[in-house]
């Protein structure tokens, strides 16, 4: 918690000095609050403590299970043991029955829990891998046993065991291969019959993991809404907790921000252009923090990480993993400002240096007018003779232009 740091103070508590632009939003990813343990200890129900309990009972269950059917099969050959191996008396049977009881509950244990676990990793396969891939590779697989069927006739001829191992070889290799080579081929498959497989998420490039910053920035919504953010939408457990962290905290403008970030979720959930998908906890996820975490998911499900905050954006970008920052996308769609354009601007208070006055443009860029500290609250038409990148945006210096510098203020100038 706390991990997401202040990226931009409000403009109005902004220092003379500071260079940085604006944009609506830009404050969204201030840190998370520092009484967020205080409200985790609150008595809100979490959201995906259901999804936590169902997916650890399962893997109980089949563990159980396991367990069961192995000191069932230990019991039966602890008892053939003991009527094979001596006179069949009754503490001998029972004595072999338990012994082959407690032999099976560790084994059982031990084969239960790699069971589990394998379980476990072919449904995350199962997960990342998209339907129709799973669809094609399958096809492609039967397709390419057909082959391996015609040429298993004549290795029939063998002896016996080079002919059912040779044959076992070739079959296995074909299918594999066809099931390879239909993955691959699943755009070209499914075109063959005129079917397009669903855009939601069916590459790896349309899966994004969302960061908190992102959420709480509140303009994700309307990227879904025009189209430029499709697929699915990976929302990590961890981040989850944090917008209800943020969502309870004592503050009242972070504890809004929070809830517009759930109720930002809920209304993901239901546009049918995206699939918002909850990625629940796993063993591994308690001993790394939230922000490799994210990375490592971003990484695993050949994503795109979404998110504003910059540290993060450059690990993930060290590790090769994609970034979408809703930050650099305002900052590309801005107005190109260069230096003789002529704009309006209206001023809003004074500078850093004696003398200069500074405004906004209406996408938020900061322009610093020289000697212009005496038309405070006026529009003015400048003429830009600088514009400088910053790690925040561009930052635009200007002078007024010839046919304002050389005249009085009017009062129409002047807001009220």
């Amino acid at each position: 918690m706390g991990r997401i740091e202040a990226e931009e103070a409000p403009q109005d508590e902004a220092p003379q000095d500071e260079p940085g632009p604006r944009a609506p939003g830009y404050e969204a990813s201030r840190e998370l609050a520092a009484d967020a343990d205080a409200g985790a200890d609150r008595a809100r129900p979490r959201l995906f403590d259901h999804h936590l309990v169902h997916q650890r009972t399962s893997r109980s269950m089949l563990v159980e299970f396991v367990r069961l059917v192995m000191v069932a099969l230990f019991a039966v050959a602890g008892w053939t043991i003991a009527s094979q191996t001596g006179p069949a008396t009754t503490g001998r049977l029972l004595l072999g029955i338990f012994m082959g009881c407690a032999v099976g509950f560790v084994v059982g244990g031990m084969i239960g829990r790699s069971t589990a676990s394998a379980a476990g990793r072919v449904e995350r396969e199962f997960r990342r891998t998209p339907a129709p891939e799973i669809l094609a590779g399958a096809v492609g697989m039967v397709i390419g046993m057909l082959p391996a069927a015609l040429l298993s006739v004549p290795l029939f001829h063998l002896p016996p065991v080079a002919a059912f191992s040779t044959v076992s070889i070739l079959y296995y290799l074909s299918g594999y291969v066809g099931y390879r080579v239909g993955r691959a081929k699943s755009d070209e498959l499914f075109a063959m019959f005129g079917v397009k497989p669903k855009a939601a998420g069916t590459r790896a490039g349309e899966v994004s993991v969302l960061d908190t910053s992102a959420i709480l920035d509140g303009r994700i919504e309307a990227l879904v809404k025009m189209g430029f953010l499709t697929g699915t939408l990976l929302v990590p457990a961890e981040v989850l907790a944090e917008l209800q962290a943020v969502a309870d905290s004592s503050d009242p403008a972070r504890r809004s921000r929070g809830r517009r970030g759930l109720d930002l979720l809920l209304s993901m959930k239901r546009d049918p252009s995206v699939d918002v998908v909850l990625v629940e906890e796993d063993e591994s996820a308690t001993r790394v923090d939230v922000d490799a975490r994210l990375v490592r998911l971003a990484r695993e499900r050949g994503g795109v990480l979404v998110t504003n905050d910059a540290n993060l954006a450059k690990v993930a970008a060290a590790v090769d993993v994609r970034v979408r920052s809703i930050h650099a996308l305002a900052d590309a769609l801005r107005p190109v400002v260069r230096p003789g354009d002529r704009v309006e601007v209206r001023l809003t208070r004074t500078g850093r240096e004696s003398g200069q006055g500074v405004g906004y443009l209406d996408d938020g860029t900061m322009v610093v007018v020289e000697d212009a500290a005496d038309l405070l609250g006026a529009s003015v038409s400048i003429s830009v003779t600088n514009v400088l990148q910053t790690s925040n945006g561009q930052l635009v210096f200007a002078r007024l232009a010839e046919d304002e510098s050389g005249r009085e203020d009017e009062p129409g100038d002047i807001a009220s």
